[in-house]
């Protein structure tokens, strides 16, 4: 292969026991959608190396580059909060990992790569509509500055793929610090598997907690990182959807961008998943579920402990910092957004108080945030009371702009890119792209049509599990 990628691949060399080694299926004809330059060049990677041909077979799944080692990954699951003992990459293919020039260790797998041991009686394919929504809505979310997987590259397959009907193929090429999920560790500890427990949690400090020196250190942080990225979703009004451990990544990313959506008017019991009937992962619930999947993590980390019964009390002391943790960030956040510099603890009334107008009032969330940055309050509430009670704090107009985005990937402007690439159209993507990745400053000729909330004839109130 001409295409120089650099492979270091040290999760392939932990116990075999932990995945499959298997290459990607090959397609017919692939095509290109997207490759990100920008993440490219980050990764030490050559943009123009990459989007030749040989560089399209690579997405496609069709070519193994020099070096890669791949794997399709072993991990079990609670979901929904019910116990999967076997679960795995059912269709993701994981390369092997990069070291950029930044020195940050990186991950390349392709999603919808075709079957694996892990399948399930799927096809391990993908249609072309998850892999747009993913695009999106990863790259914008690293853009508004939240921990995320990353999209380096999509691709069509020349091949259709069966759901309710006949859908065109496509592949994204997914880069992550780690695919390493709460799950993982669960299904080594289910199975009483001390050893290769023991080898994950040592190359999981090595990799993304190099600080902590033992496991009681590796929980404590990894607490602390899903308290300031769930504090981070809440201050955007993003809900994932479908926060099972499986999709808990243990170094404190945004992974599995399925069912997800932002909210376009604000209220806490909001729902996006067609299979989440009873709300488990509503918006306002996304802070306990995070904690309810750090419990499962915690569980699994027992066996390690000399004294387990010790390891029991000190780990739910652990755990229950998280309360005070997140709360802290959701303050700070909150209170950024509000133009309130360092938010006191009495200010989560005025904060609370925006909020409950806002559900009262059927307010846009995004929207409503961002009237305060351009000083009109008027359009986040008709509260003439908490109007005053927020000017009365002096708030800085500017600390506001920088915490509240003018855009952010709405679902029904994702539903009508994926509707049009449908049609072999890219150009709402490629455009929305442009957008969504300048959310604090886009191009002023193409954000009217991304900052205005859905029509009644364009809400999208439902999004799908999977690919």
């Amino acid at each position: 292969m001409t295409i120089a990628i650099s492979f270091d691949n040290s999760y392939s060399r932990l116990p075999e026991r932990l995945f499959t080694r298997q290459a990607p299926v090959p397609v017919a004809d692939p095509g290109w959608i997207a490759l990100n330059d920008g993440l490219a060049r980050e990764m030490g990677l050559d943009p123009d190396a990459l989007r030749t041909d040989e560089g399209l077979r690579v997405f496609a799944g069709s070519a193994v580059p020099e070096g890669a080692t791949p794997i399709a990954q072993l991990y079990a699951g609670h979901q929904f909060g019910s116990w999967n003992p076997q679960l795995g990459d059912g269709r993701q293919i994981l390369l092997g990992e990069v070291v950029g020039p930044d020195g940050v260790r990186r991950d390349i797998a392709l999603k919808g790569s075709g079957q694996t041991p892990y399948s399930r009686m799927g096809d391990g394919r993908a249609w072309v509509g998850p892999v747009i929504r993913e695009y999106l809505m990863s790259e914008a979310m690293h853009a508004l500055g939240v921990p995320t997987t990353r999209a380096l590259a999509a691709v069509t397959t020349g091949e259709e793929v069966i759901r309710e009907t006949a859908l065109p193929g496509a592949i994204l090429t997914r880069v992550a610090q780690s695919h390493i999920r709460v799950g993982t560790f669960q299904v080594l500890a289910a199975r009483s598997d001390t050893e290769g427990l023991r080898a994950l949690a040592e190359h999981t400090m090595a990799r993304h907690f190099p600080s902590a020196g033992s496991v009681p250190e590796l929980l404590a942080q990894m607490v602390a990182r899903q308290a300031e990225l769930i504090a981070q979703w809440m201050s955007l009004g993003f809900i994932h959807g479908v926060m099972n451990t499986d999709n808990c990544a243990v170094a404190g990313e945004t992974i599995d961008y399925g069912p997800c959506a932002m909210m376009d008017v604000y209220h806490p019991a909001r729902v996006f998943s067609s299979i989440d009937a009873h709300g488990r992962y509503a918006y306002g619930n996304q802070p306990q579920v995070a904690l309810w999947n750090i419990a499962q993590f915690a569980t699994s980390l027992v066996p390690l402990m000399p004294d387990q019964q010790k390891a029991v009390d000190d780990f739910t002391a652990i755990i229950n910092r998280f309360a005070d943790l997140y709360q802290a960030a959701w303050l700070r956040r909150f209170g950024a957004k509000l133009g309130l510099a360092d938010p006191q603890p009495e200010d989560r009334a005025l904060i609370e108080g925006l909020l409950t107008a806002m559900t009262r009032e059927e307010r846009d969330f995004t929207n409503s945030f961002r009237a305060l940055a351009d000083d009109a309050p008027e359009r986040a509430t008709s509260d003439a009371e908490w109007i005053a009670a927020w000017r009365a704090r002096d708030p800085d107009l500017a600390i506001a702009a920088r915490a509240n985005p003018q855009v952010i990937p709405r679902l029904h402007r994702i539903e009508a890119a994926i509707s049009a690439a449908l049609t072999g159209d890219l150009t709402p993507f490629e455009e929305m792209l442009g957008v969504v990745t300048r959310p604090f400053d886009p191009d002023p000729d193409l954000a009217k049509r991304y900052v205005d909330p859905p029509g009644e004839g364009d809400r999208v109130d439902r999004t799908f599990c999977g690919t």
